[in-house]
């Protein structure tokens, strides 16, 4: 059997952890995160990526939800593939019915995950200032009001524990970006069942590949049987 990753970057360190010592996996890659932001270029990356290994594996683990930019992207994939039900990272970290319960309880709350405290931060957030309106400082426009309209009415900032990562840089980093802002700092436990299932369905696929068999990926979507 042979599969291969293909993630967001979201997820290295997640799915480094899950994987560790796995004879199975013979190809991992993370997509930049940034990618997000350009739906298209994500989607036809995507599929460059994945079919760009057809020779290589048996099945793909695509670690990314199927949202509205990727739907349907399976039926470009010339290898069988299985993903995520969920919309984003958050959701897979805190499953669907978790994050629902967050929500609910605070709707004014910034997730704070381990890739997030650990690779972005307070600069990423300069960076994007920059990057969107490099004439800033000639307009008045500086960071702190600028960080203020674009968190106006968060009052949380929730620090997502995955057991991955380097939590001291994550607490930290979390404590700046709360601090910063004004907001409270909360912390609670994510899980990685949702990347463990993920990864179990595409080996599934796999085990049926090389079988000789043919199975629709989306069969393995709907209830994550082999």
């Amino acid at each position: 059997m042979r599969l291969g990753i293909v993630a967001c970057e979201a997820f290295k360190a997640e799915l480094d952890l899950l994987t560790e010592g796995d004879g199975d996996i013979v190809h991992k890659e993370y997509l930049e995160f940034h990618l997000h932001e350009r739906p298209q270029e994500l989607r036809s990356t995507i599929v460059d990526k994945v079919n760009g290994l057809k020779e290589k594996v048996d099945s793909v683990f695509l670690g990314y939800g199927i949202c509205q930019s990727l739907k349907g992207v399976l039926d470009e994939l010339v290898l069988p593939a299985a993903t995520l039900d969920e919309d984003d990272c958050v959701g897979v970290f805190l499953t669907t019915e978790g994050y629902a319960a967050e929500r609910k309880k605070c709707t004014g709350t910034f997730y704070a995950i381990p890739y997030f405290s650990q690779h972005l931060g307070m600069d990423w957030f300069k960076r994007e200032l920059e990057k969107k309106m490099p004439n800033h400082e000639e307009l008045g426009v500086d960071f702190r009001w600028y960080m203020e309209q674009l968190f106006s009415g968060y009052s949380r900032c929730l620090l997502i524990d995955t057991g991955a990562g380097d939590p001291v840089m994550c607490e930290e980093r979390s404590r700046e970006f709360s601090d910063y802002l004004g907001l409270r700092l909360e912390r609670t436990n994510g899980t990685l069942e949702r990347l463990r299932d993920g990864l179990l369905r595409s080996k599934a696929l796999a085990r049926t590949r090389t079988a000789g068999r043919t199975i629709h990926p989306r069969v393995l979507e709907i209830d994550g049987s082999p």
